[in-house]
């Protein structure tokens, strides 16, 4: 096997994802060959070191990918010092150690993805790929044309504008309006703010589809594993690193 960065390395591994795998080395807590290396950069050949992190060996595991359909109520971290239920309680059967890729807020529901590949999350988390996230949204009021447009436009938020979304009316009625938006950013609380910045907070949200990834009929609470057809629909068709023992 050819050499690769040491983060790469370790979110191929599983220990997380390739930011946090920085992180991790820089604490000095990634050891190779029982040497600290702390230095982002140094390229090993997995088959020829001997890696450890917090002194435990770092194996490469077959990547696992998987959607779940997030209940309201659940926490998107891996534990939660309140004691509330975090996602991986879902997950009955899975004996990976997986990790979500980005959050939804504990009254948020929906499309969510989890696995122990970093590659995965770096690639749909930054921005620069432009991965788009699908959510219906159903918020107070009716809001007007002009309105949709400035969230298409991109708004001020929190000091930075948002790049542009895509919204469309799904439903209307007197008090409240669903719609589905559109964007590829992934701010904290981010759809809720951009429709509280245009007079209508949301009542409800439910993401839908990571790219052309969609939910479909997976019931809330359940999981299902994703193929290397379905991590193509979530990157429009070229996946953009590499997949190795995944059914097609």
């Amino acid at each position: 096997m050819a050499e690769e960065r040491l983060q790469k390395i370790l979110a191929r591994a599983g220990v997380a994802s390739r930011r946090k795998a920085e992180e991790l080395i820089r604490q000095g807590r990634i050891q190779v060959d029982g040497k600290t290396v702390t230095e982002l950069g140094r390229k090993f050949d997995p088959a020829r070191v001997w890696i450890t992190f917090d002194g435990r060996p770092v194996a490469e595991e077959k990547p696992v990918y998987i959607l779940l359909n997030k209940p309201r109520g659940y926490v998107t971290t891996l534990s939660d010092p309140q004691g509330r239920p975090i996602v991986t309680d879902l997950l009955h059967g899975v004996s990976q150690r997986l990790f979500p890729v980005g959050r939804l807020d504990l009254d948020t529901e929906g499309a969510l993805l989890l696995t122990n590949d970093g590659q995965l999350g770096n690639y749909i988390l930054h921005p620069r790929f432009e991965v788009n996230k699908t959510y219906e949204a159903t918020v107070r009021g009716v809001p007007g044309l002009e309105k949709l447009r400035r969230l298409e436009q991109g708004l001020l938020i929190d000091g930075r504008k948002t790049w542009p979304a895509r919204a469309r009316i799904l439903a209307r009625k007197q008090d409240r309006t669903t719609i589905e938006i559109i964007i590829h950013e992934g701010r904290k609380h981010q759809v809720r703010k951009m429709f509280q910045a245009i007079g209508h907070p949301v009542l409800h949200l439910r993401r839908t589809a990571y790219g052309r990834l969609k939910l479909g009929s997976l019931a809330v609470g359940k999981y299902r594993y994703l193929s290397t057809k379905d991590l193509k629909k979530i990157f429009s068709g070229k996946i953009p690193f590499t997949i190795k023992n995944l059914p097609a």
